[in-house]
């Protein structure tokens, strides 16, 4: 396994898109580049890495609001593309594809934190009848619920129920149009309600 610590060390700001504007691929491009990547070419990858690495980390700083985090979610991001590429088919845009993997990165990083947690619970008991003080000590069953829910509801909830983002502004960040994202935050309200139910929940 090629180690990619030295690309990704590299200042993120210092692979913006001018770095590939002297030599921008085409399709035929990319894909070859995708093909001789997936046999292990560094060098081929790192092509890869400073076409899309600006899209990229822009999407993880907008949804982490945070440089460090940003860098450190972009870098997650890669290492999980080099690691999963030969699962890429070209079913999607290889752009769309690495997009998906970022947005599973900053939302797996999310849920490991306490703050992550403390905002589903909020926004999860909104679903929820007044509790009484003998439910207040289940409330973690509110966070494993909604990590039960398939990811396209989950991160749809996660970004527009939890974090306030527009539709508009999810359906950017997750690939799919506004509409889409409306019909996964039903969705998820509607599961969330069933397993709170099953939990003996009043919602």
């Amino acid at each position: 396994m090629w180690p990619l610590e030295a690309l990704l060390t590299v200042p993120l700001s210092d692979y913006s898109p001018q770095m590939v504007s002297l030599n921008k691929p085409g399709l035929t491009d990319e894909a070859d580049w995708i093909a001789r990547a997936q046999r292990s070419d560094a060098k081929a990858f790192e092509a890869l890495y400073r076409l899309h690495v600006d899209r990229v980390y822009g999407l993880c700083l907008r949804m982490t609001g945070n440089v460090s985090e940003a860098e450190d979610c972009t870098q997650e991001a890669f290492i999980q593309a080099w690691n999963k590429l030969e699962l890429f088919r070209g079913d999607s845009a290889f752009g769309t594809w690495l997009h998906r993997i970022a947005v599973n990165s900053v939302l797996g990083r999310m849920r490991k934190s306490k703050r992550e947690q403390d905002r589903i619970q909020v926004a999860a008991e909104t679903f929820l009848s007044p509790l009484s003080e003998a439910d207040t000590g289940e409330l973690q069953d509110l966070t494993d619920a909604v990590d039960r829910l398939p990811a396209g509801a989950r991160h749809v909830f996660v970004l527009h129920a939890v974090y306030g983002y527009s539709h508009e502004e999810t359906g950017n960040m997750l690939d799919i149009a506004a509409g889409t994202s409306k019909a996964q935050l039903h969705r998820a309200r509607r599961l969330l309600a069933q397993q709170l139910q099953e939990q003996g929940f009043e919602v």
